[in-house]
C-alpha cells in the first residue's frame, strides 16, 4: 500500500507504483548504510525523498553488537513526524510513504516530504556569531525556542539520537528571527518514541546539541538559561538536585568536541 497526499497526487497526475518512487532520479544529497536522500520538483514545488533499499544482516548485527538500534526503513521517520505533529512541533509534511517486505534486513520503503523552503540551518545562522554577537534578544530568542521544543520533545517520550543545530531549519519573517519566526526539526530517522525517554538518551541529544553549539559564542550562562527552561524550574532547585546529569551532559559533550571529525555525527 502506497500513502499519498492528495494534493501531491494531483501534482503527480496519474497513480505510480512503488517501484516509480524507488527509481526516481533528483539531486543526491546523501547515500550510506543501504539510504539515499534525493531532492527533486514536479510542478516547480521541491520535494525530498528517503528511499531505504534494505541493510542486510551484516549492518543490522554491526549496529547492535555497538549498541545502537539500525535504521531499517522509512516507518522511523514517518511515526516520529506525524508525532511531532500531534505534539504541536514544527517538521517536515509527509506526502508519501509506503513500505514492502518483513525481512529487518531487506526491507525496501520511501518517504517524501515537502521542501521546507526559505529555512536556514541554526548552524549556517550561527556561524558568524563569535566574529559578530547577534542582539542578545535575538539569542535570548532562539534559545528559548530550541528548549522548548527539546523539553516537548522529551517530555512526551520522543528522543532524536541526532539532535545538532543543523537539524533544526529557522524560518524568519523578518532580517532577523523573532517570536514569529518558526523552527523545525528534521531528521527524524533515527528517532525513538517510548512512553518516556530514559537517561541514558536524554543525555545523548542533550549532549549532541551542547557540543553542536560549543563554537557558536554561546557562554555559560546561555547554558544555564537554556538549562532553566528546559527543566520548567528554578536554577537553584536544578543545581541542587540535577547537577550531576548536567555535569555527564557536559562531559559527554566535551568528548564528543575531542572526536576525530569523521566520528562526531554517528
Amino acid at each position: 500500500m502506497i500513502e499519498i497526499d492528495a494534493n501531491f497526487q494531483k501534482k503527480l497526475g496519474e497513480e505510480k507504483l512503488f517501484q516509480y518512487f524507488m527509481n526516481i532520479q533528483g539531486e543526491l544529497y546523501r547515500n550510506m548504510n543501504g539510504r539515499k536522500t534525493l531532492r527533486f520538483f514536479i510542478g516547480g514545488e521541491g520535494f525530498f525523498i528517503k528511499q531505504h533499499f534494505g541493510i542486510g544482516w551484516k549492518e543490522v548485527f554491526k549496529n547492535l553488537s555497538q549498541l545502537k538500534l539500525p535504521v531499517i526503513g522509512a516507518k522511523t521517520e514517518y511515526n516520529a513526524i506525524n508525532y511531532l505533529h500531534t505534539l504541536g512541533l514544527d517538521t517536515m509534511d509527509i506526502v508519501g510513504f509506503s513500505q514492502k517486505g518483513i525481512n529487518p534486513a531487506a526491507l525496501k520503503s520511501f518517504l517524501i516530504t515537502k521542501e521546507l523552503d526559505n529555512t536556514t540551518s541554526l548552524e549556517d545562522y550561527c556561524a558568524s556569531w563569535p566574529e559578530q554577537a547577534p542582539p542578545f534578544r535575538e539569542k535570548q530568542l532562539l534559545l528559548k525556542k530550541v528548549a522548548g521544543i527539546v523539553k516537548k520533545m522529551h517530555e512526551n517520550g520522543l528522543n532524536h539520537r541526532d539532535l545538532y543545530i543543523c537539524h533544526f531549519l529557522l524560518r524568519k519573517n523578518n532580517k532577523e528571527a523573532d517570536k514569529d519566526s518558526r523552527l523545525f526539526l528534521i531528521d527524524l530517522h533515527k528517532a525513538q518514541i517510548r512512553d518516556s525517554v530514559p537517561e541514558r538518551w536524554l543525555i545523548k541529544d542533550l549532549s549532541a546539541l551542547c557540543f553542536s553549539a560549543m563554537h557558536i559564542g554561546l557562554t555559560k550562562r546561555d547554558f544555564l538559561r537554556f538549562v532553566k527552561i528546559y527543566r520548567g524550574q528554578s536554577l537553584r532547585n536544578i543545581l541542587d538536585i540535577d547537577a550531576e546529569f548536567w555535569n555527564k551532559v557536559e562531559r559527554k559533550a566535551g568528548v564528543l568536541d575531542a572526536m576525530p571529525e569523521s566520528k562526531k555525527k554517528t
